[in-house]
Parts: structure tokens; sequence; C-alpha cells
């Protein structure tokens, strides 16, 4: 990566070849899920979550600022910390709102399908590293990252501009893989994905990853900002317990279907590669189910490599279609290390955030299939 990198380089438009609008500005894109073919997104085929105009930055005058409760704030430059000793960490990325256009009624916010998500290998420096070079002094409990991001409200209105923002506890951000990441899939970090450094919390919804980083604060209570306390939230009742409004955090265990798509037309009579991909959060998926008969009966998929921590996996189910044509409802439930069952119902508590049940797959079966689909085989 080229530290001195000029602003014009910097803010060029990238390629997004194939991926789905929507919102122009600010800029936001879903990865077409159905093309599902690799471990890895590629940086041009990896979602684009923007809550505000991407901000103008130019490596050679960007600064990162640490200060709140440290011993000694400090500032660095970017050519500081492309010297610093670097990890790279495969981690999907999730938005809290992806599935968010299956709910019904419809709720508010990025009518997002499947595709607000995507893995990708993160290289940059541990922020462990970077908190221990400047000593956390007792007291401290969450560390903010603010983004260079920023942009009046419209729900509710804000009278000035605000900063995107977020935090994680300081427990989190000691562990190994939380990172201030530089590089995407072995290139620099392209504008709409962080340019030049955001944070990657691995295990964590999108909305932590905080792109643009220009501080670091560490404070001595839970951070109060709106992307955690007004937006980004969720409810829940706990046992015991009443309702309690919450802030999103860790991803939950989920499959997703990435073949057939919505409203695909398969061939009747024949055999079907049912496919997709599935992560659990901080956990590790343990098994995928599939239903092709809209949740009545499930049958176990073949999990299709080792699992990587914080990485999806790979799964394929072949599926017998009817031999009558008609429409079939499919879908997919991921299993846990810590127990946990992907839900079959969306607890309406949730708002439109953690869309985390099995998300129905309608599609058309027919005599004969639509051109472009997968080629059947026989058993």
């Amino acid at each position: 990566m080229n530290a001195t990198a000029s602003p014009e380089s910097a803010t060029a438009t990238q390629p997004f070849a194939g991926l789905i609008l929507r919102d122009k500005e600010p800029e936001n894109l879903e990865f077409p899920f159905a093309t599902l073919n690799g471990f890895i997104t590629t940086n041009e085929q990896f979602f684009v979550r923007s809550h505000f105009a991407v901000p103008k930055l130019d490596a050679a005058t960007w600064r990162l600022k640490l200060e709140g409760l440290v011993e000694r704030p400090c500032e660095f430059i970017l050519e500081e910390l492309l010297k610093l000793r670097t990890r790279t960490v495969a981690a999907t990325i999730e938005c809290a709102g992806n599935n968010r256009i299956f709910l019904s009624p419809k709720v508010d916010g990025l009518q997002w399908e499947l595709g607000a998500v995507g893995n990708a290998e993160w290289t940059g420096v541990p922020l462990a590293a970077v908190l221990e070079r400047a000593g956390v002094q007792p007291g401290a409990v969450e560390v903010v990252f603010e983004g260079a991001d920023s942009g009046k409200l419209a729900k509710p209105p804000s009278p000035g501009n605000i900063h995107y923002a977020h935090s994680i506890p300081l427990a989190k951000a000691f562990t190994s893989d939380v990172l201030l990441v530089h590089t995407m899939n072995g290139q620099p970090l392209a504008p709409s994905h962080g340019f030049p450094l955001r944070a990657v919390v691995p295990g964590w919804y999108g909305m932590a990853s905080v792109k643009w980083l220009q501080r670091i604060v560490l404070v001595d209570r839970p951070f109060r900002g709106y992307f955690k306390t007004a937006d980004y939230t969720y409810w829940e009742q706990r046992p015991g317990l009443p309702m309690q409004l919450l802030p999103v955090t860790e991803n939950e265990a989920k499959a997703q279907i990435a073949r057939p798509a919505p409203r695909e037309l398969v061939p009747a009579d024949s055999i079907y590669r049912v496919h997709g991909a599935a992560w659990a959060g901080e956990a590790t998926v343990t098994q995928v189910q599939v239903s092709t008969d809209g949740g009545a009966t499930w049958e176990k998929a073949n999990l299709l490599s080792t699992p990587v921590p914080h990485a999806w996996q790979f799964w394929e189910f072949h599926w017998r279609t009817p031999a009558q044509p008609g429409r079939s409802t499919l879908m997919a439930r991921a299993l846990d290390s810590r127990g946990r069952v992907q839900p079959l119902q969306r607890d309406p508590h949730r708002g439109s955030y953690v869309i985390s049940h099995s998300v129905p797959i309608e599609v058309e079966v027919s005599k004969r299939a639509a051109g472009g689909g997968p080629e059947p085989f026989d058993i």
C-alpha cells in the first residue's frame, strides 16, 4: 500500500459490477447472493453500507487520534501504522439489517434482500497492540470508534452534522482478531470500504466495523452515541427482567440459501443442488438443515469445508424436485457450537434489526426451467 497516495486516486470511483443498488446517495450496494461461488468475496462484489457520503481523505494528511482514558494520548499517521506488526483474519461481515425486505409488515430502513453480507481477508494492526502502546487507564470499559463520515440525521432531525461512531467492550477490543485494517483481500482499502483505515470486529454485525477511522476514544461508561442507543438497537425479553432495549452486538447462528434464488424456476423431477453459506458470530456452525416443504420436515445438509473462526461456511443439499409443476418453499437453518438453533419465526420485538430467523425461499417448479439456472444431474 502506498501511504502517500494522492487524494484523487483514493477517491476515484470504484467498479462495483453486478451489485444491486439499494440507495444512490449515500451509496448502498448489495452483493447478489445467488452468485455465491467462493469463500472470499472480491472487493468489487463486497456489499457497501454508507450512512453518510464517503469522506474524501488523503493518506498523506490523514491522522488517527487515540485519546480518552489512556496513559499516553497519541496520534498516528498512516505510514507509522503500516510499519507495525500486522495480522490477517478471514471474517464475515453482515449488516444488521440484512434480509429486511422479507419482513412483513414492512419496516423502515434499506430493503436488503440476502446480500448485505460478505467474507474477506482483512489485514491490519491488532487493536490490542495500539491500546497497549497508549496504555489503558483503570476504569476504561469501552472503546469508541469514530469515523470521518458525517451528516445530518433525518429521523430524528439533527441541528448539525454528527459523525458515525460505535463502540465495543474493552475485553472484546483486546481479542487478537479485532483489527485496524488497511488492506482487504491483499489490496488497499477502496474509499467505499473505509480508506485509509477501518475497524474490523469479527463475530459482530457490521455496524461495529467502523470505516474511515479518525479517532479511538476509551471511556469509563457505556457509549451513548446515536448509532448505539437510538439506531442499531432491538428489544429483548430476558428471564426475570422487564423488556430491555439492547444494542446490536454479536452475529447469531444463521444459514442462507444462495440457490435456488427467490422466485427461481427449477426443473421438475430432477436433482437440484441447493447451496448456500452459514455463519455463527463468535461460535462455530456445527450443522445446517434444509427443508423443502416450508419447514414441515428437515434433512441434514453437507458442510463443505473445515470451519474458519468468524468466517462463513459453505453447505449443499441435493434436492429431488417434485415431479409435478408448482410452488415449493425452501428453508435452511444453522445450529452452532453454543447449542443455538436458528429460529423459524421472526421475533417481532426486534424491529428492523437482527433478522436471524430462517427466511422462506419460494421457487417455481417447472417442466422446463428458465435458462441460466444450474444444470440438473441424475443420481
